[in-house]
């Protein structure tokens, strides 16, 4: 019976800790969607400014390094 506790017992606790979870979550209301959704975008755009830059940088230094060779 030990054997059978031992599988049953952690899925138990998660199904458990899931259904706490969930019902502590709500629907995010607009105010709360725009805050989310602008920050993300302004994630995504920093994000894609540093990537090109360090493009910018090290295709030079690779057309250097190649046009070396």
């Amino acid at each position: 019976m030990d054997a059978i506790d031992s599988v049953f017992d952690p899925l138990r606790d998660f199904s458990k800790d899931s259904y706490r979870l969930v019902k502590r979550c709500h629907k995010p209301d607009r105010k709360e969607f725009t805050k989310v959704a602008f920050r993300t975008a302004v994630g995504f755009v920093v994000m894609g400014f540093v990537g090109f830059f360090v493009k910018l940088i090290f295709i030079p230094i690779n057309n250097i390094i190649v046009g070396a060779a």
